[in-house]
């Protein structure tokens, strides 16, 4: 069965939350989007508050708060807040990525650490990190340790292999520039079982399926940052199992992999417009990114140094992107849209205002270089919040 960009387009948004806002909370909606993108803080609020009715930030708080949302490093080797009761399988299918990425590094080879030390290291690291410890007190610890100061970059890769979380230090995005770290809780992702990362990458395989489907091979390899013929192999044992994995076909040909009765709406549904977070997940989850962004909009968004900026949504697929500014929200859109259209990003952004409000109302101001630097837009609006 060949599958239409569009109706792929509309598989994404369904599954995504994006074609209407729903009444879930932020664990069981978590658990539908896979992961959220969370190197910058607020990026998991404004994703939430993109596809929840009536989302309450104080929600995803106390999800904080309690371990039961923890964020860490995972996919592609950056931030993710996900469920705590997946981040077992999740780091266990990025262990050999993440071992070779960060104990690979020249930043951690040019400490004279070897990978065996660096086991021995982080197995002291977790049972140290039972509570709490900021960067200046593990800094302290490796010293102690070492018997000599580690090197920050060394640290740093340590602190990203090791299954550490990130400790909330703070608002008001639950998280500040201080960082703090804490051993994950149990259970602890299984290191050294070689058995562990090929379990771990199935599970995630299949819950990449459920929140990003239909995709293939190259796509869930884009998404985790791991190697292809994993990928390969992890499919290959799932569409062998009992109920198996669904084939389609994309208009080029390409082998797409599905759920079985996965939620695919008619590709004529209705697309709401949105004002997407930075590194929204939807942007990134695909080596096609065409079925979200248009390719000759891709490096507007996407900057030379891996900053994907706030954008506007629009029939399902990006048409502009936003910022926070003291009158509103300032949108650029990259081609003339309707003024239809326009009244709807203007609800959007009266409600994002108010959500701004009472914690960061210019969330994301440290990015407006890029504007700065000029936005290739073909119209640009201030849409007040008032």
């Amino acid at each position: 069965m060949v599958i239409s960009a569009r109706a792929l387009n509309r598989a994404t948004l369904a599954r995504q939350l994006l074609l209407g806002r729903e009444p879930l909370d932020a664990e069981e909606a978590l658990r539908r989007v896979v992961a959220l993108q969370a190197q910058q803080p607020a990026s998991p609020y404004i994703a939430l508050w993109n596809r929840l009715s009536g989302f309450d930030p104080a929600q995803l708080d106390a999800a904080l708060a309690d371990r039961r949302i923890v964020k860490a490093t995972l996919m592609r080797l950056t931030l993710h807040a996900v469920r705590a009761e997946d981040y077992r399988s999740f780091r266990e299918a990025m262990e050999p990525t993440l071992r070779s990425s960060r104990l690979g590094d020249a930043r951690f080879r040019s400490s004279g650490l070897t990978a065996e030390d660096a086991d021995a290291l982080v197995a002291a690291l977790l049972r140290y990190a039972n509570r709490p410890r900021g960067s200046a007190e593990l800094g302290e610890w490796f010293e102690k340790r070492l018997g000599r100061p580690l090197e920050v970059g060394a640290q740093r890769m340590l602190r990203q292999y090791a299954p550490l979380w990130h400790a909330p230090t703070g608002g008001p995005w639950a998280y500040t520039t201080r960082l703090s770290y804490e051993a994950a809780g149990a259970p602890r992702p299984a290191l050294g079982n070689a058995e562990a990362p090929e379990r771990g990458l199935r599970a995630l395989i299949l819950r990449y399926l459920a929140g990003f489907g239909p995709a293939s091979i190259a796509d869930m390899a884009q998404f985790a940052m791991v190697h292809r013929p994993r990928v390969r192999a992890a499919v290959k044992t799932l569409a062998d199992e009992a109920g198996g994995l669904e084939q389609l076909a994309s208009p080029d040909g390409t082998v797409l992999y599905d759920i079985p009765g996965a939620l695919r709406p008619e590709e004529d549904t209705p697309a709401p417009p949105r004002l997407m977070a930075m590194w929204d997940s939807v942007l990134l989850a695909y080596a096609d990114r065409s079925r979200v962004i248009p390719s000759e909009y891709r490096k507007h968004v996407t900057r030379v140094n891996g900053d994907v900026l706030p954008t506007l949504l629009v029939d399902g697929r990006v048409a502009g992107v936003w910022r926070a500014t003291d009158g509103g929200i300032e949108a650029g859109a990259f081609h003339h849209l309707p003024g239809q259209v326009w009244e709807e990003l203007a609800g959007e952004a009266r409600s994002l205002v108010a959500f701004l409000a009472a914690r960061d109302p210019r969330a994301y101001s440290r990015y407006d270089h890029w504007w700065a630097k000029g936005m290739p837009t073909a119209e640009t609006r201030l849409l007040p919040g008032d």
